[in-house]
């Protein structure tokens, strides 16, 4: 699975409040949440992003509350992955839970800037920034993962699984 996109980079302890705050929660549909994305952190990333672009973070992406609504808010928003020093376990859970892909990579976080044009690679766990022509390297994703990843998340997942059996 390879994703393309252009890098948009924030810095550490990016927590869910700011990625979709809490005056949305009451809001379920993927497409108005991806209105609301980033706003009180990028007002305009809205207006920048588009179908494909990648999130590039320090440390503790998506910390905070537990809430699901901030990885669907990113991944309706267009943006096909995360790329970061590191993730807050729940947020991590909660978007592989939805097919959003996350990668851990100090090297890419440190070789990327805004506006830099991506390709990730997450079979091999392959990162390249096409922009500066440097490559780096993640921890690929598990079989199991990218089945998830692949199928759109767990709910997916799992339909696709009892249809096979014929549930």
């Amino acid at each position: 699975m390879s994703l393309k996109g252009r890098a948009h980079k924030y810095g550490a302890d990016v927590n869910t409040d700011v990625i979709i705050p809490a005056r949305y929660l009451n809001v379920y549909e993927p497409d108005e949440l991806a209105k609301h994305c980033m706003e009180d952190i990028d007002p305009d990333f809205v207006n920048r992003v588009h179908s494909g672009d990648i999130i590039v973070a320090e440390t503790n992406f998506g910390c905070g509350s537990s809430r699901e609504h901030a990885p669907l808010a990113i991944k309706a928003s267009g943006v096909s992955a995360i790329i970061a020093r590191s993730f807050a376990r729940i947020f991590f859970r909660n978007a592989i839970n939805i097919g959003l892909p996350l990668l851990e990579c100090p090297e890419a976080v440190d070789g990327t800037e805004s506006g830099d044009l991506l390709e990730v690679e997450l079979v091999s766990g392959k990162i390249r920034n096409l922009t500066k022509r440097k490559s780096f390297t993640a921890r690929p994703y598990p079989d199991f993962m990218l089945e998830l990843v692949e199928a759109g998340g767990l709910i997916e997942h799992t339909r696709k699984k009892l249809a096979e059996k014929g549930t």
